[in-house]
């Protein structure tokens, strides 16, 4: 992939160096190239400058003026800060103002790296610092992971698309959530539709869709309407969780779909369907729960690291499952957040994760496992 392009993504092979770092012995500073022991007879014939080629030896005893980055001239032994210098009145002579030593101020060849040197493993991020080393080490392009593709099928007859409520007909909240929330967790969303609750319109759209990831909204409970279970059956796909024991969010499920044939005759790697609920806060707990695991695995991304933070206040019990509740971090406290009924989002959008309380409930001081939310500060 173009260099430019690669950000955000994980190298899929050992980042190693194309070329020394620096690639040539370099000044670091603005100043006078020198050599020998001082005071030292001016060059003439103007500065060194970055971007230029080799330049002549430097007598012993003489120095020339040089900018940051431009090549050392061979015989040069150090460098010297243009503010630690003085010339004398004709302008033949220069004078270092501190003691000098060798190798003072210049960058030699491979200070940083050789050619060769391993500069980041496999599966690393690549981040913009990471942009900027590979292009210094000389890569045009990377090898990276591709991100894993996501297909949003959004079902509900009872959704707007936009405007205000009217005659039982409700705003859609996940479809313009979903989208930037995968993009958020390494992946790309290259679909958002709208079905409505129409068994066949489901049944074509997952068995035709090339997305690694299908991801539905709502339709995975027992209703009259919930037609993602039989679309699942009738598709031939295998079912690898179907529910969960947490509130919100305990209709969620997972399914690995077939292989489709293409026309040239050859099987497209199997994807996979994570069903959310229609709630709102419930999808979020799918979300997190089982869509971000599955995309990290395809996007080569490492797992979080788990940690726990003690609750301040207390958090009430599900009569046996587990519970999420939003929560925000203040004072090296979990502080609970208001408005975390399955429906509601005003809670989320105010957290920093999702506190795991057990079915037991949580007390003040009791240390929960938190899940953050993609863009909550480390």
């Amino acid at each position: 992939m173009p260099l430019g392009q690669s950000i955000g993504h994980v190298l899929a092979e050992p980042l190693t160096a194309l070329c020394d770092l620096p690639s040539f012995d370099t000044s670091a500073m603005d100043g006078w190239a020198v050599a020998g022991p001082g005071p030292w007879a001016l060059q003439a014939g103007g500065s060194i400058l970055a971007g230029r080629g080799e330049s002549p030896p430097l007598e012993d005893g003489t120095a020339v003026r040089i900018a940051t980055g431009a090549r050392i001239p061979p015989e040069a032994t150090a460098v010297i800060r243009a503010e630690h210098a003085r010339t004398d009145a004709g302008q033949r002579l220069l004078y270092a103002d501190r003691r000098v030593t060798p190798g003072q101020d210049i960058r030699p060849r491979g200070q940083e790296c050789r050619s060769g040197d391993l500069l980041l493993p496999a599966a690393a991020l690549v981040t913009p610092a990471a942009l900027g080393l590979a292009a210094a080490a000389g890569y045009d392009e990377l090898a990276v992971v591709p991100r894993p593709t996501v297909e949003i099928l959004v079902l509900g007859d009872e959704l707007l698309a936009a405007g205000l409520p009217y005659d039982g007909l409700i705003r859609d909240a996940l479809g313009p959530m979903l989208g930037p929330w995968l993009d958020a967790l390494g992946a790309e969303t290259v679909a958002t539709r709208w079905l409505g609750d129409d068994a066949g319109a489901l049944y074509r759209a997952v068995t035709a869709s090339g997305a690694d990831l299908v991801l539905t909204t709502g339709g995975t409970a027992a209703g009259p309407v919930d037609h993602v279970h039989s679309v699942l059956r009738k598709a031939g796909a295998e079912l690898l969780v179907d529910g969960v024991g947490v509130r919100p969010g305990h209709p969620m499920l997972l399914a690995r779909l077939p292989a489709r044939t293409e026309a040239g005759g050859e099987d497209s790697p199997a994807g996979h369907l994570v069903g959310l609920p229609g709630n709102p806060l419930a999808a979020v707990s799918g979300l997190l729960t089982l869509a971000e695991p599955l995309l990290r695995g395809l996007a080569g991304l490492p797992a979080p690291v788990p940690y726990r933070a003690p609750l301040r206040g207390e958090v009430r019990a599900h009569p046996y499952d587990t519970r999420l509740v939003p929560v925000v971090h203040r004072a090296g406290y979990l502080v609970p957040l208001h408005y975390n009924g399955p429906a509601m989002l005003r809670g989320i959008a105010a957290a920093d994760g999702l506190a795991v309380v057990p079915p037991a409930g949580a007390r003040h001081g009791e240390e929960l496992e938190v899940l953050d939310l993609p863009w909550t500060p480390s």
